[in-house]
């Protein structure tokens, strides 16, 4: 039987609708209300209905030979874009026999930066059910939301079925592409075209690879592939994420990734503008052992917004936006002056006498310090003058909660976890937040300590080979020139690992794009990102897209990327259609996990990572340049030494070959052991040895080998960046908008946030927040995303609201269900008020994913025309955390409110 769920499908411009949802319950807040089940609000006169029934009669097929004979027609994509609905209003996912039974099969869900390890429930050819591995150590077979509405993705009508090309020349938000489907044949033919007219011209620094989402196979598609073609040019979306999170632990402890929280053993749980049980990494492992968590712990959240966590917190610290250096440098001051610091980890005074009293200088000779660099040096610059009264006038908090919550963070120490978030971090100012509030980690020892903050376990996974010798000469000279992101100029130092100009500057390639500087981009890949959606003030995202003459879109859903493209290639789906492996790291572990097909294609499918990239090498070996082909054949099966010849076979000897060392019993070198592949390929992850505490106190990879307060690891950096320019450090922090001058540049310090626009015409702060529901912003075709929005604080389902504190609303005459427009100094939006408690005065909160104008019926109001919601990135202005390259999204932008 056919049952329509969502917008009617012969209408794609349809109002907001709601599909049917069954009597449930969740937990909003703190608090437990259940929901009755109400109708589809979807309204067909007799005439469309007759329209139905004529149509599926006609077709005479059941929904199992329709989904065979669509796979083979694929999905077009009609006028305005939209996919042909005599296709589309029947599901595509085929329907399992009662009688048959299924099987489990190991995967991995990427609906967020959790990645978790997952089992697949498949019936024939149809996936059924998700649950959590449960060999995985890092995820403890837990699971969330996203998983599950993985199948709905996989099976999503909307999603392209075969490759497509442009027919209409120009480019722009208001021109329809037109569409038609070609072959992978045409497709990859036409894009080796367009590389072997950059190589002939010596243009090849003049192709662009853009890459969103990933798997560990990423470099041959993002690294070899664009290297032995010659490019610099390999852009990620790594800094619109939360690189800046990094740069505090790195310039403290020399430790550049993302961190875990042993909350299993932790007496104390400070969070910083993270949200761990709906939006944060391992979301699934959190959720699971967040009960006992408060049981045994204190917990408390620094957030203008009350979020899922702070409503199971002790302590819910709603700080006025980019003041959160100020609340961690006036605990540094209590934990200080009350001598409640870690004696074992930092060290003491002499004569074991404390001499941190409030706006006094200490004498360094007194001090004796153990594992850590600088202490003293970091009170007398700044933490003696910043006394609670000083963060409460900062921060709009009231003294006695801030001594109250430092005191007992101090004594729970080591056990007590300063837990960095995005909040702090992505801000034009935010790598020195970064800092202070990673530095009460030092302060208490719970750095690489039990209870405390933990860096990677060691894992074996094997790089892939190096492209050096397939690199020609056309290929290195054109390798040579400077990256489109402008990563490394004076205005921007983006110093990943110490190294100037290292980090990615994701957003700014569009700025690069724009003006030609460098150089033009004439040939463009991204695959999996969308940043004419996903990054801030996304406009600039268009113009760039649109003055590219070449652009090359892989993708499973056509997007507001795909819209700018030339050529649309279907992508798998990586929890259910592709080989891969992924490295993630929680609850003391690190585990690798594996991606694999586990149902049939009903598309033309090809992954791109692995299938795609071989495909074009082929196609350019026929061309002449068979550089790229003769690199991936030396990706050998390591069971029987055979050579790749087909892009299937690449694909699985690429993943053998890199995870050899943790399947292979002669190259095993620790962590789960394996009698070979299939056995591994079966279990579908490998667990690493337990965290190894302490191991790298004394050891750690800064310029002092210890922890530092005063950051010589930075000073180095910063330095070696002023004098790639001829100029000072201060000149650099100047034109990188940072206050900063002499040693406060070193040093964990405040400093008031950098926020666009004046307050008298935008009297409110915005505030971009994320949703338990959102698979990597990619979840806004779903309905299973609408029905159960509400799972989220604040939120409601099938609605698009801004929160706002029923005090501002008041003064505005707003009430709970206007519309209303938004507007900073970048853009505007338009979506629904809410007047909700949760969140502070002054500030206005908005949840990220909604206001796709392109991505499927669900996602818009009117595909390529009207968007659902609003996207908060066309508030947000293109502004950067310079030193880390971090994009901004939090204390970012003020902002108005109309009723419309």
């Amino acid at each position: 039987m056919i049952q329509f769920k969502g917008p009617d499908p012969l209408f794609q411009d349809d109002s907001l609708v709601k599909s049917p949802r069954c009597t449930r319950f969740s937990i909003q807040g703190g608090s437990t209300k259940a929901h009755n089940p109400h109708p589809a609000e979807v309204t067909m006169n007799t005439h469309k209905k007759a329209m139905i029934s004529k149509m599926i009669s006609d077709l005479k097929m059941s929904r199992r030979h329709f989904l065979k004979t669509s796979a083979a027609g694929g999905a077009v994509l009609a006028a305005g874009m939209g996919l042909k609905t005599e296709l589309t209003a029947l599901a595509t996912a085929g329907e399992a026999s009662p009688d048959e039974k299924g099987t489990w099969h190991a995967g991995t869900c990427q609906g967020c930066t959790s990645w978790c390890a997952k089992q697949v429930y498949v019936v024939g050819d149809r996936a059924v059910k998700i649950r959590g591995n449960p060999h995985s150590k890092v995820c403890v077979g837990a699971s969330c939301v996203r998983a599950h509405m993985a199948l709905q993705q996989v099976y999503d009508p909307d999603r392209i079925k075969t490759p497509m090309k442009r027919t209409n020349p120009k480019k722009g938000r208001h021109e329809d592409p037109r569409f038609v489907p070609i072959s992978w044949d045409e497709a990859l033919g036409t894009l080796a075209d367009k590389i072997m007219e950059l190589r002939d011209n010596n243009e090849t620094h003049k192709y662009m690879l853009m890459r969103g989402r990933y798997t560990y196979m990423r470099d041959i598609l993002y690294d070899r592939m664009t290297k032995i073609i010659g490019s610099p040019n390999n852009i990620s979306h790594s800094a619109i994420c939360a690189e800046a999170e990094k740069f505090g632990p790195y310039y403290t402890e020399g430790y550049w990734s993302y961190r875990q929280y042993d909350v299993k053993h932790a007496r104390y749980v400070l969070i910083w503008g993270a949200d761990p049980l709906a939006a944060n990494r391992q979301v699934p492992f959190y959720t699971s052992v967040w009960g006992d968590v408060v049981g045994r712990a204190q917990v408390a959240v620094v957030e203008p917004r009350l979020s899922a966590t702070a409503a199971k917190a002790d302590e819910w610290l709603p700080a006025k936006p980019g003041q959160d250096s100020a609340l961690a440098l006036a605990i540094a001051h209590v934990i200080l002056t009350h001598g409640l610091w870690s004696k074992e980890f930092v060290g003491d005074f002499k004569d074991g006498t404390n001499r941190f009293i409030p706006g006094q200088t200490v004498d360094e000779t007194t001090f004796d310090e153990k594992y850590t660099h600088g202490v003293v040096s970091w009170w007398n610059l700044e933490v003696k003058e910043r006394t609670p009264e000083w963060a409460a006038s900062k921060t709009g908090l009231p003294v006695e909660q801030i001594k109250r919550v430092a005191a007992d963070f101090g004594k729970a120490a080591p056990r007590a976890i300063s837990w960095v978030g995005g909040g702090p971090c992505m801000q034009v100012r935010g790598g020195y937040s970064s800092m202070a509030c990673h530095a009460l980690n030092g302060l208490v020892g719970s750095c690489d300590n039990e209870g405390g903050t933990l860096a990677s376990n060691k894992e074996y996974t094997t790089k892939f080979p190096k492209p050096d010798a397939f690199m020609d000469e056309i290929a290195k000279k054109g390798k040579k020139h400077e990256k489109i992101d402008q990563r490394g100029r004076l205005e921007f130092p983006a110093l990943k690992e110490g190294k100037p100009g290292s980090a990615v500057l994701t957003n700014n390639a569009a700025d690069g794009i724009l003006n030609e500087d460098p150089y033009e981009i004439k040939v463009a890949l991204g695959y999996m990102n969308n940043f004419t959606f996903s990054c801030t003030q996304p406009e600039r995202w268009e113009r760039a897209l649109a003055k590219i003459p070449f652009v090359v879109h892989l993708t499973t859903n056509a997007s507001e990327f795909s819209w700018f493209s030339d050529l649309l290639l279907p992508n798998t789906h990586h929890l259910f259609e592709k080989y891969g492996y992924v490295k993630s790291i929680a609850n003391g572990y690190r585990h690798v996990t594996l991606m694999q097909p586990v149902i049939k294609r009903i598309g033309d499918y090809k992954a791109d990572e692995t299938e795609v990239p071989w495909l074009l090498a082929e196609k350019l070996a026929e061309r002449g340049f068979s550089n790229l082909l003769n690199h991936y054949k030396t990706y050998k099966d390591p069971e029987t030494g055979k050579e790749p010849e087909n892009a299937m076979e690449f694909s699985l000897f690429a993943l053998k070959y890199a995870t050899q060392s943790l399947w292979d019993p002669a190259k095993y070198k620790g962590g789960d052991k394996f009698n070979g592949w299939e056995a591994f390929l079966s279990t579908g992850v490998w667990n690493s040895d337990p965290y190894p505490y302490r191991k790298r106190w004394g050891k750690m990879k800064t310029a002092t080998g210890k922890f530092e307060f005063f950051s010589a690891t930075l000073k180095k950096a910063l330095e070696k960046h002023a004098t790639n320019h001829n100029t000072t450090v201060d000149a650099v922090l100047e034109v990188c908008r940072y206050e900063a001058r002499g040693d406060h540049a070193f040093i964990p310090h405040h400093e008031d946030p950098y926020t666009a626009g004046d307050e008298a015409a935008y009297p409110f702060v915005f505030v971009d927040h994320k949703s338990r529901l959102n698979r990597e912003g990619r979840s806004a075709n779903c309905t299973w995303y609408y029905d159960f929005k509400d799972l989220d604080p604040g939120d409601e389902a099938w609605d698009d609201v801004a929160k706002l504190n029923p005090v501002d609303a008041k003064k505005l005459g707003i009430q709970s269900g206007d519309a209303i427009r938004i507007t900073s100094p970048t853009g505007k939006i338009e979506c629904t008020a809410k007047l909700w408690e949760g969140i502070r005065p002054g500030t206005v909160a908005k949840c990220y994913g909604q206001g796709h104008w392109a991505y499927g019926r669900v996602a818009s109001k009117s595909f390529g025309k009207t968007p659902r919601g609003g996207n908060n990135n066309d508030l947000i202005p293109a502004e950067y955390d310079r030193l880390s390259g971090s994009t901004v999204r939090h204390a970012g932008t003020r902002v108005k409110i109309e009723r419309i």
